[in-house]
């Protein structure tokens, strides 16, 4: 099964989440942030940041509607999850929220899981530019790659 990356784009300079995208050869962007604006780091703002993508050869997508963690019904739509599911068989992808840390963002507590139940496994790419890897749910059975 394939892996799925996460990453926080936290208030780096633009040019710094472009260098971890490209270190780890993302291909696909999804963004999963309810709402995808920022008065402190407009550069990540939904329509600037699609086009910087653009340029650089990586697609985008917002999900965020369905996968956000801040959504009206509080439960993320499954719909959402399928569709992420399909697009990283095909691209390498990447979940892009707004905090550094996964413990402390709905990519690693929410999405994670669930994607992990579907086989995946989920990589998450940290500030430095490291890794740090999602472990098997407790009584998940580790799906190699």
């Amino acid at each position: 099964m394939s892996t799925i990356y996460t990453i926080g784009h936290s208030n780096h300079p633009l040019e710094k989440l472009l260098a971890l995208l490209r270190k780890h050869r993302i291909q696909l962007v999804v963004d999963v942030r309810s709402s995808p604006y920022s008065r402190f780091v407009p550069h990540f703002n939904r329509k600037a940041l699609e086009g910087t993508l653009r340029k650089e050869g990586i697609d985008y997508r917002f999900l965020g509607d369905k996968l956000g963690g801040k959504r009206p019904e509080g439960m993320v739509d499954q719909e959402g999850i399928e569709e992420v599911a399909a697009l990283a068989q095909q691209f390498r992808t990447v979940l892009l929220c707004a905090e550094e840390n996964p413990d402390q963002c709905h990519r690693k507590s929410l999405l994670a899981p669930l994607l992990r139940k579907r086989g995946f496994t989920i990589h998450h790419i940290r500030g430095d530019g490291e890794i740090e890897r999602e472990p098997p749910a407790l009584f998940e059975t580790p799906v190699s790659e």
